[in-house]
């Protein structure tokens, strides 16, 4: 980093001889406003996320299938998603769960894309899968139990596509921007931050949506913010009450899990949207002052 530093001692005492680190002073962190005061625009093929506009990311939480995928592709272009979102590996918390289709689940979610136009969207878990997911995908997603691994974050720092970084599960604010710090120090400015709720004492969801989070990640970075509601809480019926939130509270995106047949999903069926209620969220949104598609945004922006 091009940058004045400050230095900093750690552990003096009549014992021990005190360390000195170098680091930034906390405005020269490049994820920072004072490092970029106007907001970063990630490109996605057609998708816009960041800026004027409001990006919608929808899909199965898992690739199962051909039909499965492209029909769900369809219907949530049809509904006015700008970005199709699949799991082709899964980090299940069971090791007998189903684990994804992986590189076939790639190749079908690249079908998706052709059949729909839509870019898309999948999680990589380790980093030899990457070279695999820079060619099938369009957004490289890193997961709530990656948000810390720095060796796989570096990894995506150095390659020329967006990443969607989750917040993790135990993970603060401060700690979750240094994370992106990574992606950015290695030269990636394609950054979308995802607030996907965190573990409180709570258990009536899944998680705990932090809200609060978009708006001090907005004051403190330039980087764009959305929101995973469909993690955060576990239930399909609290969704679409949050994804209003989610566009009142001035996030610049929203990513939810949309199932044709969530009764048979594969991966997390209980917090799946319908097509239909994908649809009539959209239409609740579009209803919304504050809301602007991002694809017309974008137009206005050039």
């Amino acid at each position: 980093m091009q940058s004045e530093q400050r230095v900093v001692q750690e552990g003096a005492n009549n014992w021990v001889r005190p360390v000195k680190r170098i680091e930034p002073k906390p405005g020269q962190f490049l994820y920072s406003r004072e490092a970029r005061a106007q907001d970063t625009v990630v490109k996605a093929g057609p998708a816009r996320i960041g800026g004027a506009g409001f990006a919608v990311i929808a899909g199965p939480c898992s690739v199962e299938s051909k039909e499965q995928l492209v029909e769900t592709a369809e219907k949530v272009s049809q509904a006015g998603a700008h970005v199709l979102r699949g799991g082709a590996y899964k980090p299940r918390t069971s090791p007998y769960s189903f684990q994804g289709m992986e590189e076939e689940g790639l190749k079908l979610l690249a079908l998706a894309r052709e059949a729909t136009g839509l870019p898309v969207v999948t999680e990589l878990m380790d980093a030899d899968e990457l070279p695999l997911l820079e060619d099938y995908v369009d957004i490289i997603q890193i997961g709530a139990r990656n948000v810390q691994n720095f060796s796989l974050l570096k990894k995506v720092g150095k390659i020329n596509k967006p990443v969607l970084l989750k917040r993790g599960l135990m993970t603060k604010l401060d700690e979750f921007l240094l994370s992106a710090e990574y992606i950015l120090a290695g030269g990636n400015d394609q950054v979308i931050l995802c607030e996907r709720g965190i573990r409180t004492f709570e258990t009536a969801t899944r998680n705990t949506l932090d809200l609060s989070a978009v708006c001090v990640l907005k004051e403190r970075s330039h980087l764009p913010v959305i929101v995973d509601p469909s993690h955060a809480t576990g239930h399909w019926r609290f969704v679409e009450p949050l994804a209003r939130a989610v566009l009142a509270v001035g996030a610049d995106g929203l990513m939810v899990e949309v199932h044709c047949h969530p009764e048979q999903a594969l991966c997390d069926g209980s917090q799946s949207l319908t097509p239909e209620m994908f649809s009539h969220l959209m239409g609740e949104l579009n209803a919304m002052p504050s809301f602007r598609p991002a694809d017309q945004a974008a137009l206005k922006q050039v």
